[in-house]
């Protein structure tokens, strides 16, 4: 298996950093382990080319995970920075997102969940742990989907699709035959993972299987209460 990411955890409870540490490393990933926000500044100026995610705790000593995340940012405004902490008061949200978090995790959290946020992250920055299919166009039956100019066209009639429809689309397609999870599709297209977020994506899918219908080859497929799946039969023969 390849290795997905390397990740730099800032985490100064020792304990916990190692729990991560060994945790995300059985995930595959590469896991640099700092306990002070100066050590991971020098961490990361060091082997800035190699870190593909940064995890830091809210609140460390000797630099705060606020600043140690700006003084990062400034030197790469693309690696996603993601916040461990204990307490999210609204400023420091706010605080954390105009310097360019890409999420927060609240303290107690599963280690599921901490690896379905992590994962979620790394593909809204077109990474992952699977080469993502960035295609613009994408062949389904008889259909051929444009991403980029948002159509659907079949036997010569063109469909126009709507931003978000061909947001979820895209997705699909790029997870094509494979299991797409509800955590991570709503993570990336939506930015929040709750309940109404997830009957809104409900509603597209059932717009698209819709739109999808004339090829009965293509399905999407509802697994239950993990996610979807694109499948298209003529290609799995």
């Amino acid at each position: 298996m390849n290795k997905k990411a390397t990740i730099l955890l800032v985490e100064d409870d020792e304990n916990l950093g190692f729990v991560l540490q060994d945790y995300l490393q059985l995930l595959d990933y590469e896991v640099i382990l700092e306990k002070d926000g100066e050590a991971g500044y020098n961490t990361y100026k060091l082997k800035q080319q190699e870190i593909d995610l940064c995890l830091f705790d809210a609140m460390l000593p000797l630099k705060d995970g606020f600043t140690l995340a700006e003084e990062i940012k400034a030197m790469n405004q693309r690696v996603p920075v993601i916040f461990l902490t204990a307490k999210i008061l609204k400023e420091d949200k706010i605080k954390g997102f105009k310097i360019g978090a890409d999420d927060y995790i609240t303290k107690p959290f599963s280690t599921e969940e901490l690896s379905l946020r992590i994962e979620a992250v790394l593909r809204r920055s077109r990474f992952g742990g699977e080469e993502m299919d960035e295609s613009k166009i994408f062949n389904l039956g008889i259909y051929t989907f444009d991403s980029e100019n948002q159509t659907l066209t079949a036997n010569g009639a063109e469909k126009r699709l709507t931003k978000r429809e061909s947001e979820v689309l895209k997705m699909l397609c790029q997870y094509k035959n494979k299991l797409l999870r509800r955590e991570i599709a709503l993570k990336s297209i939506w930015g929040e993972d709750d309940y109404f977020m997830g009957r809104s994506m409900d509603v597209y899918i059932t717009k698209l299987r819709k739109y999808l219908k004339d090829d009965p080859d293509i399905t999407i497929t509802n697994i239950h209460g993990t996610g979807f799946k694109l499948e298209v039969g003529s290609e799995n023969a």
